[in-house]
């Protein structure tokens, strides 16, 4: 086992990094690995009621991305770019009168020109302004004033924050078709900054075949945040720490889980914020406990899996905390010699990629 990061590296050329979602949700490729034996074998997404038993559990994320990104100029006519970051447990409304004034306070990632100052003012167009109220090390404090409700104005004028290796004009809304496939067909609490982007597979037909065949679909929620964006940058990776994110587990996807793990059943976890999830609220016992919290689980190589028995997943960035977590499953070995041989047979990377399912 190693915990330097360079060893968590593969070659990936640039034109395999994806662009634009497949036609259809479940037309993407399915990269199947064995985590005992290596063995691997190619497939499309819409094969997965094959490799999925009656029994199963198949634990899904169904936090919803925000618009989060908004384009402002400063009072000086400098242009202003925001990402809140905090808008599931952030401060909230501060001051809500919906019939006058909205007034709401979020943390959220800068990019202008010069570093802002406390006081700094932002219009947003006629119907947002706002002001820096706090300065942090990677963060501000902006109040945001308006004469409509918050979310209404940032659902129109916010556009979806799409991840920077995904090339689009970022001066403008991206588009409809990204609003859409950049959303999984079962998001449900708005929050989250970034995709849970396993779960982008999914069609709706595709779920109900999963239920048809007897597989159950459970929910958690767990709010992606910025930290998703966020590189090591430390040599030995349990140097690095994770950001805290917000979650929520129902008694009745408690119930489901462990009852399938009282009776020898398996746990699919889609996407590494369900296996961090899971994880995080699983005593040592693997018996997984309701109720809300706040998840900031590291999985590296050496982590003991109490809950989770297979993983379905994308392809994921070298030397990122979420390679880290797939090596952890299945092997650094395994992980690497299935990414050598995605790039080989020219599989789709990250976001809009394809996909890989891990037993």
């Amino acid at each position: 086992m190693t915990f330097a990061l360079t060893d968590y590296d593969y070659a990936l050329p640039e034109e395999l990094i994806a662009q634009e979602p497949s036609s259809r949700r479940d037309h993407s490729r399915l990269l199947h690995v064995n985590r005992t034996s290596g063995a691997m074998a190619h497939h499309r997404f819409s094969e997965l009621p094959d490799l999925l038993k009656s029994g199963d559990v198949l634990v899904v994320n169904d936090t919803a991305v925000i618009p989060a990104r908004m384009f402002g100029v400063k009072e000086t006519g400098g242009r202003f770019e925001i990402l809140i970051v905090n808008y599931a447990s952030g401060a909230g409304p501060a001051e809500t009168d919906h019939s006058e004034n909205s007034t709401v306070e979020y943390e959220c990632l800068v990019k202008t020109s010069k570093n802002p100052r406390i006081g700094t003012r932002i219009d947003f167009g006629p119907e947002l302004k706002g002001q820096v109220t706090k300065i942090h090390e990677r963060t501000c404090a902006i109040r945001f004033e308006s004469k409509k409700p918050f979310d209404e104005i940032m659902n129109r004028i916010g556009v979806m924050p799409l991840p920077p290796y995904i090339k689009r004009d970022h001066d403008k809304d991206p588009g409809e078709r990204d609003r859409n496939a950049y959303q999984t067909v079962y998001a449900t609490h708005k929050g989250a900054v970034a995709a849970p982007t396993a779960g982008l597979h999914f069609s709706k037909a595709a779920l109900d075949q999963l239920k048809t065949k007897g597989v159950s679909v459970a929910t958690i929620t767990l709010h992606v945040g910025y930290g998703t964006f966020m590189p090591i940058r430390c040599a030995d990776i349990r140097d690095h720490q994770m950001h805290s994110e917000q979650f929520m587990i129902s008694q009745a996807t408690a119930d489901t889980v462990n009852r399938a793990k009282a009776e020898g059943r398996r746990v699919v976890a889609v996407g590494t914020t369900s296996v961090r999830t899971l994880e995080y609220a699983a005593g040592g016992d693997g018996c997984l406990r309701p109720g809300p919290g706040n998840c900031d689980l590291f999985i590296y190589p050496g982590f003991d899996f109490k809950c989770v028995n297979a993983v379905i997943t994308n392809f994921h960035l070298p030397q990122s905390t979420l390679i880290l977590l797939v090596s952890a499953f299945a092997g650094r070995e395994n992980i690497l010699n299935a990414y050598n041989r995605a790039v080989a047979e020219k599989y789709r990377f990250f976001s809009y990629g394809d996909a890989m399912f891990i037993e």
